[in-house]
């Protein structure tokens, strides 16, 4: 059973000064599901990831053409403003990047800019919250004061997910969210997506297939700025309909 579509891109091209770097690329992203970007470095999944929120407007050569809808809106508009937007997509990157801050300013700040509490007893109860969420919470309850710098790297991911949810998104962007992290580290956020995609909708850049296989459950296949593939993750791994992808899940390709 298919879920109700969160996102979808139409004639999506983003292009670096004169290079192309996405190609055309139509796809739905399914509510409350994990979908996985997969292929080779250099495929244009980060990039495109990077659209859903807009991040590629930070780039001075970047140039994003076509449409992603998010409901009847297309964030495209350049109306639309970007900051708000980020507050309903979050995102998780690669390096852990939290604030020079404490743990629970690190948290508290994105609730308080986008006005989304109003008193010290609120701050407290969404911090808290958010914490609980990513998991974190038992871990630090007792020294939220202290610099979340002394945190160990998968305990400053899991406060960057916290972050990203304490303003309520929609969805959930994560850029290889496990690369700098260690087995143990990487198989508790594994465990924290799937717990959160009971709320969120999640997309997730992986260099690791066997990562896409655990945690999603559709999966994209990207070669070259072409969406090569897109479905079912058990399909994609175990009867891909593209020789490409073929060659890429068994190793003939990297």
């Amino acid at each position: 059973m298919t879920n109700p579509t969160k996102l979808s891109t139409h004639d999506l091209n983003v292009f670096y000064d004169e290079k192309q770097a996405i190609n055309n690329i139509s796809m739905a992203i399914e509510s409350n599901k994990v979908t996985s970007f997969i292929g080779p470095s250099g495929c244009g999944k980060s990039t495109f990831l990077r659209c859903f929120n807009r991040m590629n407007d930070v780039i001075p050569a970047c140039r994003v053409e076509g449409q992603i809808m998010m409901g009847d809106q297309n964030i495209n508009d350049q109306k639309l403003d970007p900051v708000l937007l980020r507050a309903r997509v979050g995102m998780v990157f690669q390096k852990p990047n939290p604030f020079p801050k404490s743990i629970f300013e690190n948290v508290a700040y994105g609730p308080r800019i986008h006005g989304l509490v109003s008193s010290k007893s609120e701050t407290a109860d969404v911090v808290e919250d958010s914490l609980k969420r990513s998991g974190l919470w038992n871990e630090v309850y007792d020294r939220l004061h202290d610099p979340a710098t002394g945190l160990s790297g998968g305990q400053q991911q899991r406060l960057c997910i916290a972050r990203a949810i304490a303003v309520s998104p929609e969805v959930l962007l994560m850029d290889e969210p496990c690369s700098a992290l260690d087995p143990i580290a990487t198989t508790i956020i594994e465990n924290l997506i799937n717990e959160l995609q009971e709320r969120y909708t999640i997309i997730i850049v992986t260099h690791s297939m066997q990562q896409a296989a655990r945690v999603s459950q559709n999966t994209a296949y990207f070669h070259l700025g072409h969406l090569i593939e897109y479905g079912a993750t058990k399909d994609i791994f175990t009867n891909p309909a593209d020789p490409q992808t073929e060659a890429y899940i068994s190793g003939k390709i990297g």
